[in-house]
């Protein structure tokens, strides 16, 4: 018996996950139209992130059109890679958000007159 992946039709929640995908891989892509120009201190994620992030939402496009056309459990399951490599990037980024609120010195109490 050999190994195959079933041929059925896309649910609604299929569809809608893989249109969520594809709007997030084409916000990915605009990365590469980020990356600074020289040597600039502009404030920011490293080139190589902006890169990665761009490479993955390429990936995530490619993955999509190739799950709805064919419904590739697969494609459909590199897509959720995709997707799963590109929010770690951005955690050290809210991590030290984070960290930079919850420990950011309170506001002086006002001297009563």
């Amino acid at each position: 018996m050999s190994r195959t992946e079933a041929v059925s039709s896309l649910t609604r929640k299929n569809k809608v996950g893989l249109g969520l995908a594809a709007f997030l891989g084409l916000a990915d892509t605009s990365n590469f139209f980020m990356i600074p120009q020289g040597d600039s201190d502009t404030p920011g994620p490293p080139v190589a992130v902006l890169i990665a992030d761009g490479v993955l939402g390429v990936i995530t496009v490619a993955a999509v059109v190739y799950a709805w056309r064919l419904t590739s459990r697969t494609a459909s399951r590199v897509v959720a890679g995709a997707r799963i490599l590109s929010v770690i990037t951005a955690l050290p980024a809210l991590f030290v958000v984070v960290i930079g609120l919850v420990l950011s010195r309170p506001a002086p109490e006002p001297v009563a007159a």
